[in-house]
């Protein structure tokens, strides 16, 4: 028994210095060179600097007219939208697919399934949004996105909807209930969990994503915070004080939303998977 627990102790031990190691020392490294001088930033050391220079900051988002405030405005914007159209459309799509069984909804699922399998046609993608003349708009990239994050959506939520019982929806069709007052009063109301889930890990996803905008979004005025990394790599190549400060700043909102809803992430994947 007391092996037992040594053992245990000590596998908590290697997680944490793990977890030291993987996470925390790079998050140092970044740190501490964006509040360094630039001349001490460029050499690269993970050594305390001389001194502090939180001014990095400042100047880090007054750069180019302030394009890394626009380029918040921008993802959060992206985001937003993004979320809410994936929890509306892929919840009702989720629902549909669990409680039908017929062949056709079988071919549905599979179709959508692929989409986690196959990458977005880019050239095609941008001839179809240049003759609807809706490229470079934010309405566009929105769309993309949630097309490009149904597939995963609609796994997550028709793996948790496997765990509500179907006598719930019997009991309100038998008191008068139609499809959509089914869905609406007492499936949705249920599926807080993978909801919270779903808007971190898309949230995330979606803040974070770069090839996207990149290629669908172009434009000073449509630059999103991972373009501003891009950006600066060209414009500030030689200041890797500011280029780190970047980084810092638009790491944390995502760092900390990660952080607080951590275990509703956990909760939320695990959700009906005794049932399937």
């Amino acid at each position: 028994m007391k092996k037992q627990k040594r053992l245990l102790v000590l596998g908590d031990i290697l997680g944490v210095l793990a977890a030291v190691i993987i996470f925390i020392v790079p998050f140092y490294f970044m740190f501490v060179q964006s509040i360094k001088s630039k001349a001490e930033a460029n050499k690269l050391s993970i050594s305390w600097p001389s001194e502090i220079h939180f001014e990095n900051y400042l100047e880090v988002f007054q750069h180019a007219n302030y394009q890394l405030v626009t380029a918040f405005k921008n993802s959060a914007v992206l985001t937003l939208f993004t979320v809410i159209g994936l929890l509306l459309t892929a919840a009702m799509a989720g629902y549909v697919i669990q409680r039908r069984q017929d062949k056709v909804v079988k071919g549905i699922q599979s179709v959508i399934m692929l989409g986690l399998m196959i990458p977005a046609a880019i050239l095609p993608t941008i001839h179809m949004l240049q003759s609807m003349h809706i490229y470079k708009t934010m309405f566009s990239m929105v769309m993309i996105e949630i097309a490009l994050q149904t597939p995963f959506a609609i796994m997550l939520y028709r793996g948790y909807m496997a765990s509500i019982p179907t006598e719930l929806e019997e009991a309100a069709r038998i008191d008068g209930c139609g499809p959509w007052q089914i869905f609406q009063r007492v499936i949705f109301p249920l599926l807080k969990p993978i909801q919270a889930t779903l808007i971190i890990l898309v949230g995330v996803q979606t803040f974070n994503d770069f090839t996207n905008p990149l290629y669908f979004l172009p434009g000073t005025e449509n630059t999103t915070v991972q373009l501003t990394l891009y950006n600066y790599k060209g414009q500030l190549a030689s200041s890797y004080n500011l280029l780190f400060a970047d980084i810092i700043v638009i790491t944390i909102p995502m760092l900390i939303l990660f952080l607080i809803f951590n275990k509703r992430i956990v909760d939320g994947m695990v959700a009906g998977s005794v049932k399937g």
